[in-house]
């Protein structure tokens, strides 16, 4: 299976990990791009020196392609800049107005991916020189940019940027939703939640196994989860936090049932309160279920903990049956 986006990215099949912080290691993004496809790695928050070794990691990992994500919930330059000089060979930009970077990241002689949200945020990210448009729609898992679903999200964009190629995001866990959005005229796909479950991926035990047995009716969408990353609205799965504010009146910041108790520990001993934005990885003790369980709408599919070079063979091998099988 290959479209445009394959032979612009140098990949062989049209699969983007998303960069899911904390959960997406090294491990997980190289294995996703021997795989065939684009692993990429969360890198926001970073030092300069970080974002070098964590190329050079990923060049010891893979001879392929892979992308580095910048968020602009803070200034990202620096960190661009060591990525570049690492040399990154596709940079993933979201969260806010990439005009600026894009002509830095393409000076450099590297690919530049960015997110959005609406037909109007993807002709500008394109004016600006942007190769390729993620289309995120509202069912996708973690910190969502926009309110559009992806049906009605994928297609006005694609009609908004063509030719430059356009990637899906947004509840696609399986190859139905994969040859879905080829269908909507996307040239391939951007999948989360499914690569939470991969060997591969650093995600805490107990999280894990919350996904594999939560539903696509299982997730609650809003700002919940605030702790370290103000105003930025997401998907998580429901737990005793999110019941617990609902029950306590769905009160604002500093009105909240259990504010700023610990609800859990990181390896290093540093205690994550009640409502933090924090991923939970091995090595984390505690009440684990309390803490932010990013998911998509896609997550019932998620069914069984798999190698990542799987879960790609089997999401083009199913959409390729779909498609073969339309009349």
């Amino acid at each position: 299976m290959r479209t445009p986006l394959c032979d612009l990215l140098g990949i062989e099949v049209p699969i983007i990990q998303a960069p899911m912080g904390g959960a997406a290691g090294p491990e997980l993004a190289a294995a996703v791009s021997n795989a065939g496809g684009l692993g990429t790695l969360p890198l926001s928050w970073a030092s300069p020196e970080e974002v070098t070794e964590s190329v050079e990691r990923m060049r010891g990992l893979t001879q392929k392609p892979f992308a580095l994500n910048f968020l602009f919930n803070s200034p990202q330059e620096e960190r661009v800049d060591a990525a570049l000089a690492a040399g990154a060979p596709v940079v993933s930009l979201a969260w806010g107005d990439p005009a600026a970077l894009i002509p830095r990241v393409r000076a450099a002689g590297a690919q530049v991916l960015v997110t959005v949200g609406t037909a109007a945020e993807a002709r500008h990210a394109a004016d600006s020189g942007a190769d390729v448009i993620v289309a995120q729609g509202w069912e996708a898992g973690g910190h969502v940019w926009g309110t559009v679903a992806t049906l009605a999200l994928v297609p006005a964009v694609v009609d908004a940027v063509a030719p430059v190629p356009v990637v899906a995001a947004g509840g696609i866990s399986d190859g139905h939703g994969l040859a879905a959005v080829l269908a909507l005229g996307a040239a391939g796909a951007w999948v989360g939640t499914r690569f939470l479950a991969a060997e591969e991926s650093s995600a805490h035990p107990e999280y894990r196994e919350r996904l594999l047995a939560a539903t696509e009716e299982d997730t609650f969408y809003g700002g919940l989860f605030d702790g370290g990353w103000a105003d930025a609205p997401h998907r998580v799965l429901r737990n005793s936090t999110v019941d617990e504010w609902e029950r306590g009146g769905s009160r604002q910041p500093g009105e909240r049932p259990g504010e700023g108790e610990e609800v859990a520990t990181r390896a290093n001993g540093g205690a994550i309160p009640r409502y933090a934005s924090s991923t939970p990885t091995a090595g984390m003790e505690g009440d684990i279920e309390a803490m932010s369980l990013w998911a998509g709408q896609g997550v019932g599919l998620v069914t069984r903990t798999q190698p990542a070079a799987e879960i790609v063979a089997e999401l083009v091998g199913e959409a390729e049956r779909v498609l073969a099988a339309l009349p």
